[in-house]
């Protein structure tokens, strides 16, 4: 079993060490082993589930929801319906984002096609940033 510090953990994983302590503190990840200085000492298992759960965070899933994937990566004889209904609570969470950043894209397209080019006194940009009523969605 190959042990590294702190350091190189977060060097190898790509999480930084104070995100390394927090995930430690709050149990998403196992108190590692410790030095006789009382260094911690992270294995290969602890570089995976780093890894892990470094990629659930860039794909947005929530520490509850990645606690939950966690539970299931360290049972894997269990079905997998549990970590299938997270991933498309994530999916539909993602596609009504995209659905506001879509309504969002058309209203900034409509203000700066409106605008005049004139002088601010007849924006259209800063008349419907000024009145929200002005804006064509409520849902951006």
């Amino acid at each position: 079993m190959n042990e590294v510090s702190i350091g190189n953990a977060a060097r190898i994983s790509g999480v930084k060490v104070p995100t390394i302590r927090f995930y430690e503190e709050i149990g998403l990840l196992p108190r590692p082993a410790r030095t006789n200085a009382n260094r911690r000492l992270f294995a290969d298992s602890d570089l995976r589930r780093l890894a892990f759960i470094r990629h659930c965070r860039e794909l947005g899933f929530e520490l509850d929801a990645i606690r939950a994937l966690l539970k299931l990566q360290d049972n894997p004889k269990e079905p997998c319906e549990a970590a299938d209904a997270i991933a498309k609570e994530r999916l539909g969470e993602v596609e009504r984002r995209l659905r506001s950043l879509k309504a969002l894209q058309k209203e900034l397209k409509r203000m700066i096609d409106g605008c005049s080019h004139g002088h601010v006194s007849q924006c259209r940009v800063i008349e419907v940033l000024a009145n929200h009523s002005k804006c064509m969605h409520d849902n951006h």
